[in-house]
C-alpha cells in the first residue's frame, strides 16, 4: 500500500507493543492442545529417566496417579499410554490380554484421576519378541489381514479397560475399518478412534525406541510406514481413514511434514493431531543442555508452528514445560 512516497500501511505500528501483538495474534497456543506421552512399566516404585529424552521417565503404574496429579495442576488433560510388557513373545499376547499392563494403567487412572482423557497407542510392536507391528509371515513379513485381529483384539481390551480413545499406530491397511467394527460389535460405540493416518518412516524416532524398548529385531518398517518423500499419499491415507471411520487423524512427524500437516487439515477440515517426536525433543533438548537456543522461546515457537499449521491438538513429550511456561507467561 503506497500513499504518495511512504508507505500508507506500516506492519510495526501493531508490533510495538506486547497489547497490540496479542490484540492481531493469528495463532493462540494453549495447554489444553496437548497430549502428553506416557511410557508406563512393570514394576514398583519404577521411575526410570530414558537417557535419550532427558525428563521424560518410564513409570510403573503405581507412579501414576501422582504424575497425573501434575498434569492436571498444569492444565494437561489428555494422555497418551504406551506399555512395556512384563514379556514379549512372537503373538505380542500382552497387547491385547486385560491383564495387560496398559490394561492395568487404564484402569488405575479411571480409578485415581478420574478428569484425564485416556488414549491409548493401539500398535502390537512393544508386545512382540521381533519388534515389528504385527503378525510375520514365513518369509519374515508383516501379514496385513491377519494383524487386524490382534489390533481389533487390543483395541477392545483398551475399551474394556476404560479407555476414552485408541490410536492405532501400526499402519495396517483397513485396520481403522477393523477396529470400528470390533467396537461396535462389543458395545463400544462411544469409543473415538485417533488414527496415526499420515505416519512416515522416519529417523525422528530412534529415542522412542529406547523409551518403549520397541525397536525392530530386523530390518526396519519402511514396508508399511510411508516414504518421507510424500505428501500427496499422506493426503490419500488421510481420506481413507476419514471413511473407514476415524475420528481424529494425525500427522507423524510434526516438524518436518508441517506442510502435510496443512494439506490434510485443509482438505478435510477435520480434528487433526500433530505428534511432536521423540528425535524433535531430544535435539532440543540436547541443544538447551549445551547453551546453544533458549529452550522456552524455542520449544513454545515449534508447538506454535504445529497448530499455525492446522492441528488442533499437539502430542509432545514438552506438554509439562510448555504448559508452565504458558501459565506464567499468562500471569506475567
Amino acid at each position: 500500500m503506497q500513499y504518495g512516497s511512504f508507505p500508507f500501511y506500516r506492519p510495526r505500528r501493531m508490533r510495538a507493543t506486547e497489547v497490540a501483538r496479542q490484540l492481531i495474534r493469528e495463532t493462540e497456543l494453549s495447554e489444553r492442545d496437548f497430549i502428553y506421552p506416557v511410557f508406563v512399566r512393570p514394576g514398583k516404585g519404577e521411575r526410570r529417566e530414558v537417557p535419550s529424552m532427558p525428563g521424560v521417565f518410564q513409570l510403573s503404574v503405581d507412579l501414576l496417579a501422582a504424575e497425573m496429579k501434575e498434569l492436571l495442576r498444569l492444565g494437561v488433560r489428555a494422555v497418551l499410554l504406551f506399555g512395556l510388557p512384563e514379556h514379549k513373545d512372537e503373538c505380542g499376547s500382552e497387547a491385547y490380554s486385560d491383564e495387560g499392563i496398559v490394561q492395568h494403567a487404564v484402569r488405575a487412572i479411571r480409578a485415581q484421576a478420574p478428569d484425564m482423557y485416556v488414549i491409548t497407542d493401539v500398535c502390537m510392536c512393544e508386545y512382540t519378541s521381533h519388534g515389528h507391528c504385527g503378525k510375520l509371515t514365513d518369509a519374515g513379513e508383516v501379514d496385513n489381514d491377519a494383524t487386524l485381529e490382534w489390533l481389533a483384539a487390543e483395541a477392545v481390551s483398551h475399551a474394556r479397560a476404560g479407555a476414552h480413545m485408541v490410536a492405532p499406530s501400526d499402519m495396517m491397511d483397513g485396520r481403522v475399518r477393523h477396529l470400528r467394527a470390533a467396537l461396535d460389535a462389543e458395545g463400544f460405540t462411544h469409543v473415538p478412534i485417533m488414527s496415526y493416518s499420515t505416519k512416515y518412516a522416519s529417523g525422528f524416532y530412534g529415542p522412542f525406541r529406547d523409551a518403549a524398548e520397541s525397536a525392530p529385531s530386523f530390518g526396519d518398517r519402511r514396508a508399511y510406514q510411508m516414504d518421507p518423500a510424500n505428501a500427496a499419499e499422506g493426503v490419500r491415507e488421510a481420506a481413507l481413514d476419514i471413511a473407514e471411520g476415524a475420528d481424529v487423524v494425525m500427522v507423524k512427524p510434526a516438524l518436518s511434514y508441517l506442510d502435510v500437516l496443512h494439506r490434510v487439515k485443509s482438505e478435510f477440515a477435520f480434528p487433526t493431531v500433530a505428534y511432536n517426536v521423540s528425535g524433535e525433543y531430544a535435539m532440543v533438548k540436547a541443544a538447551a543442555q549445551n547453551g546453544w537456543i533458549d529452550e522456552q522461546r524455542v520449544v513454545l515457537e515449534l508447538l506454535t508452528s504445529m497448530k499455525r499449521a492446522g492441528a488442533d491438538m499437539i502430542i509432545t513429550y514438552h506438554a509439562k514445560d510448555a504448559a508452565r511456561w504458558l501459565r506464567e507467561r499468562g500471569r506475567a
